[in-house]
């Protein structure tokens, strides 16, 4: 390892320390902590924070190939709500603001398309970046082609000798990352709005999505110590090198958040370590220690479960359509075998195995959502969908039926892309430690859109009467919170469940616990708990199943009504099935009363006939999901623990 950390430091670490010293950055830096240091921190999380930890600006080297001519300022200024006009000259405004952004940029290419757009041509050499520059410079159809065209060289590992050269990409990178740096420091408001430094790992072997978003805790002074580590080249071993040599080198905190593991053709969560031997208790901890949160849902489709893993779940094939084909570019059909390997519900159950076989959970994520979205504009609502790229922004009025497939190979529409999502945090407040802090401790929770308030506890005395006092209390003092972990104690779990409708949006249909657990045997199980439901009295549950809750979505209108569902359902559930000495995991599942997806609000904008496929599936129930929590035996050393060792051994505090 510490060879791979000298590479990793080499090509990372910069001669910039003096940059950190400049005026204009000491006077931000001293800024934030003066306004840090004036943010009250709550004993415990009382609101959620809403961001997007995934967003991409014209400085990836796809978005800007798109189409997308706005940078991170406007990325910034949208996401805290201000108005912004869109790369297609729509004026574009969230209806709330968001409280956090991560700009997570590709690491690979920062800023190349850019700058081989701006080149003149006769100074360009190599013939296909020669091509790839009159494609962009004819229209915006052959841009987007160019950009097909280099995903399927990335997959194919034939991207021409400039994309690859690590010392031009070093000098070409400096200048970009240090001034988005800057930038984010002075936008960055503690306790009102906070972007957080990022990049995007682009690791595809083969096409196979083994993406990241690495997200860092720190500020200027730190985070301009280090470049964005290339991720075209591997294995992931190596940029978890390069998290340790940052954190060693600067003393900061750094994290990754896998994404879009549906695109990996089982990869991203394999029973193996990334050299295909068998996972040992050292590579599984520092997994879980690098990848505490995994984005479950985002506009390339939905992670959490697949109808072929879980046929007893009705609700399984959300946001699968078009992305269960085949990885990212379409290079590899995908078979039934890999999708294992691929949904978060599926990797919680393998972690659980992984463990009773070494002693330790790799795959012991929370769940958070994002965008995905390279526009630089971060919305998940369907009703404001700005598209994934420039190419299917609102002004394209037939964007729902046109091919968008992200290499050259034909399979997916534009009606296969989703509107969300959106991360939710439990974090004492606003601020960048608070907010890395609290996706470390996995107290986070995705949305497909919806800003729903979901809260759930794990202990083993909670009833009915605690909703009556102060039940958050209660939950922290006599249990954990979502992403926390349960010692068996020889009795069942009981959990405490709580979920706010959206204020804007639909009603609620039911709040489900998802179980999995593996017996002394190694054999493995799941099961969908129907815990609390609208309506429950006018509609009981009949042979196992809850009726459905109705639709009043009007086609013709593209409207909804609030006359079915619940704004409000909370519940105190015991395990059933609980048997001492069997680890288990519990997330919960709170699904919307169906709504229009953005592409029955185009059809009804644009008066489009969508196809019968599109149509069938213009109407879907948002959900949310949070992070599990487990039940097991005591660790060797408690989470708690070893994460204040983590602090301590970076000069932190907790």
């Amino acid at each position: 390892m510490a060879g791979s950390r000298m590479v990793a430091t080499g090509l990372a670490l910069a001669a910039s320390l003096a940059l950190a010293g400049c005026d204009g950055a000491e006077r931000e830096a001293q800024r934030a902590a003066d306004a840090e240091a004036a943010v009250e921190i709550a004993e415990f999380p009382q609101q959620v924070l809403w961001g997007d930890t995934h967003l991409h600006t014209d400085n990836s080297i796809d978005a800007f190939g798109f189409g997308t001519r706005l940078g991170p300022e406007e990325a910034l200024k949208f996401a805290r709500g201000d108005e912004v006009t869109s790369s297609t000259g729509t004026k574009a405004r969230l209806s709330r603001p968001l409280d956090f952004l991560v700009i997570a940029d590709h690491s690979d290419g920062l800023g190349a398309m850019r700058r081989l757009y701006d080149a003149p041509r006769l100074l360009i050499r190599d013939p296909t970046l020669r091509r790839w520059h009159d494609m962009m410079h004819e229209s915006p159809e052959q841009s987007q082609r160019a950009v097909a065209e280099l995903i399927d060289a990335a997959a194919t590992d034939s991207l021409p000798e400039a994309f690859r050269d690590p010392e031009g990409r070093e000098e070409n990178m400096r200048e970009i990352w240090d001034a988005h740096l800057r930038l984010i420091d002075r936008y960055y408001q503690p306790g009102e709005f906070t972007p957080l430094a990022g990049f995007e790992y682009t690791l595809m072997p083969g096409g196979n999505n083994l993406h990241r978003v690495v997200m860092f805790r720190d500020g200027y002074a730190r985070t301009s110590q280090v470049l964005p580590y290339p991720g075209l080249q591997g294995p992931v071993d190596d940029l978890w090198d390069y998290m340790d040599a940052y954190e060693e080198a600067t003393g900061g905190r750094t994290l990754a958040i896998p994404h879009n593991s549906n695109l990996s053709n089982g990869l991203m969560f394999e029973l193996t370590d990334s050299q295909g031997g068998p996972m040992s208790a050292d590579y599984a901890r520092r997994r879980a220690m690098r990848e505490p949160v995994v984005e479950a849902t985002q506009i390339k489709g939905d992670s959490e479960s697949h109808p072929f893993l879980s046929p007893n779940d009705e609700f399984a094939s959300f946001g699968d359509a078009g992305w269960e084909l085949g990885n990212l570019p379409l290079t590899e059909r995908k078979a039934d075998t890999m999708l294992a390997g691929e949904y978060l519900r599926e990797a919680l159950k393998r972690g659980l195995s992984i463990e009773q076989r070494t002693g330790v959970n790799p795959y012991a994520f929370g769940m958070i959502g994002s965008t995905d979205s390279h526009t630089s504009l971060a919305t998940a609502d369907e009703d404001n969908f700005f598209g994934k790229h420039t190419g299917n922004e609102p002004a394209i009025e037939d964007r729902a039926l046109e091919p968008q497939d992200l290499g050259t190979e034909v399979g997916r529409f534009g009606w296969h892309y989703m509107a969300g999502g959106y991360a939710a945090v439990w974090a004492k407040a606003n601020t960048r430690a608070e907010i890395f802090d609290a996706m470390m401790r996995r107290e986070v929770y995705a949305t497909t859109g919806p800003r729903m308030t979901v809260r759930l506890f794990g202990g083993f005395d909670f009833t009915e009467e605690d909703w009556k006092g102060d039940w958050v209390r209660a939950g922290y003092t006599r249990g954990v919170p979502m992403g926390g972990k349960l010692v068996d104690e020889g009795k069942a779990p009981t959990f405490m469940v709580s979920a706010l409708k959206d204020p804007e949006g639909a009603h609620l249909d039911r709040v489900q616990i998802v179980k999995g657990w593996i017996t002394a045997d190694g054999v493995l199980h799941e099961k969908v708990h129907d815990v609390v439901w609208s309506d429950m009295g006018e509609r009981p549950m009949a042979g196992g199943k809850v009726p459905a809750v109705g639709d009043t979505v009007d086609r013709e209108t593209g409207t909804y009504a609030n006359t079915i569902g619940a704004p409000e359902l909370r519940a105190v559930w015991t395990d059933p099935d609980y048997r001492e000495g069997e680890s288990a995991f519990y997330y919960v599942r709170v699904l919307a009363i169906p709504t229009p997806r953005w592409t029955l609000y185009d059809a009804v904008r644009f008066g489009i006939e969508l196809l019968p496929e599109a149509m069938a599936d213009a109407v879907a129930q948002e959900r949310a999901y949070t992070s599990p929590i487990w039940l097991g035996p005591a660790d060797p050393a408690p989470r708690a623990e070893r994460q204040a060792g983590w602090f301590a051994r970076a000069g932190l505090r907790g």
